[in-house]
């Protein structure tokens, strides 16, 4: 690994926690450099020497993988031989993207044998992601309700984006009141995985490792930050390990994920896709506004969804307009926060993911070259249909989530709940 400073790629910082660049494979041919000024929007608008948001659009992007996530496989090795307790959460994407690994089409959902595969390797616990998920949508709408009734600060960014969150530290800190305090649904689960799990199975934090399968690359540095997750591992990770230890998900029964944090709402599963967390949120919103369950329109919220770089639209729930934007990629927030400062837009909500897709196309998911919209498109339906299928489609109807508020938590953006799901930001402004 390199150090050298070049003006023709993405320079790597040796100590970056979430990406590796290997001198010896490149070519410089300036492919992660365009990817990270345009659609980043990262390279060039700082005179720093290693500027980076870990979201890993490089890793993806580069044809001749000289830029790669930091393996941690060997790590994940030691943990599952150890004598401690194991305990995984897979995020949404993951569930619609491992299968390409192992030969099946994109947007395979293989949920269930990955279940079974993370307790072939030594898993004693599988939790979904989703649950966590449910709780971000909880605090964050009640959050959006409260600036609207009490004149809050708007925009209001959404905040379960790790590469979005550091790119507002770094490049806009004067717009972190507007980023909502919730933290991201793999650290809201870890949290109570690390505080009420044990506490009601009696176990000891010390006796949990906390593993995180992830399509993203940033959450190797968003875990550094929170430490209730003690791992944080790639699909691309995953399934080397799963190949090195021959198991091929598709010869292996399925599984179903462990009680409590069993499995989000539908609401939940979207977050893996652009507008998911948009839509989840606004469900949600509705409910609080109007006591009553969503309209069919916003269980089947077109207007956030797809693949286009900014979408826009209103919607009016019991009396109060709602202007909402769905950013697709950091590189055009940076274009979009640049007109919310001069005046010439003005949105209530906007979701934010420094990815092209949201995390259906994150930086660990399966390398593509190059990962086409037509393989994104396939990704996100296949959460789509997950969604449309499942009984439960709304956080506040989550049984799981009700028990965890009434036995741990206390009410939605209450003292405990502020405790445990919601975080502050740092001003990490840049030259």
């Amino acid at each position: 690994m390199s150090s050298i400073i070049s003006d023709k790629r993405v320079n790597i910082s040796p100590d970056n926690p979430s990406i590796v660049f290997d001198k010896s494979k490149c070519d410089e041919c300036g492919i992660c450099k365009n990817i990270c000024k345009f659609n980043v929007g990262v390279y060039s608008y700082s005179n720093e020497d290693y500027p980076c948001i870990n979201c890993g659009s490089c890793t993806i992007a580069c044809p001749q993988k000289c830029l790669s996530e930091r393996d941690e496989t060997d790590k994940l090795r030691k943990i599952l031989h150890s004598d401690k307790i194991v305990v995984f959460q897979t995020a949404p994407a993951v569930r619609v993207s491992l299968g390409e690994e192992f030969g099946l089409k994109p947007g395979t959902n293989v949920e269930e044998k990955m279940v079974s595969a993370l307790r072939m390797i030594g898993g004693d616990y599988v939790f979904d992601t989703t649950f966590g998920a449910d709780l971000t949508v909880m605090e964050e709408s009640l959050e959006l309700v409260n600036r609207i009734k009490h004149n809050g600060v708007f925009p209001m960014f959404t905040s379960c984006c790790p590469s979005w969150v550091k790119f507002l530290e770094m490049f806009y800190p004067e717009f972190i009141p507007n980023l909502s305090s919730c933290k991201s649904p793999i650290s809201m689960e870890g949290a109570i995985i690390k505080n009420y799990f044990c506490k009601i199975n009696n176990y000891n934090k010390e006796d949990i490792i906390s593993i995180a399968v992830v399509p993203c690359t940033s959450k190797k540095m968003e875990i550094l930050k929170f430490k209730d997750i003690d791992l944080a591992i790639t699909t691309r990770e995953l399934a080397k390990y799963l190949k090195e230890e021959k198991i091929d998900i598709k010869n292996i029964k399925n599984g179903s994920f462990d009680n409590l944090m069993s499995k989000g709402s539908g609401g939940g599963v979207i977050f893996g896709t652009s507008g998911g967390v948009m839509e989840s949120t606004i469900r949600e919103v509705y409910h609080i506004l109007r006591k009553r369950r969503p309209s069919e329109r916003l269980l089947n919220f077109k207007e956030v969804r797809g693949l286009a770089n900014v979408k826009e639209t209103n919607i009016t729930i019991d009396g109060v307009n709602l202007k909402l934007a769905i950013i697709n990629g950091t590189g055009d927030a940076r274009k979009i926060i640049e007109k919310i400062k001069t005046g010439e837009v003005h949105y209530d909500f906007i979701e934010v993911m420094a990815c092209e897709g949201g995390c259906i196309a994150g930086g660990g998911q399966p390398r593509v070259y190059s990962t086409t919209n037509e393989i994104k498109i396939k990704r996100m339906k296949g959460l789509y249909k997950s969604d449309k299928k499942m009984k439960v489609r709304c956080a506040s109807d989550n049984p799981d989530i009700k028990m965890v508020y009434d036995d741990f938590l206390g009410e939605a953006g209450g003292k405990i709940a502020e405790k445990y799901l919601h975080t502050t930001y740092t001003n990490k402004k840049v030259k």
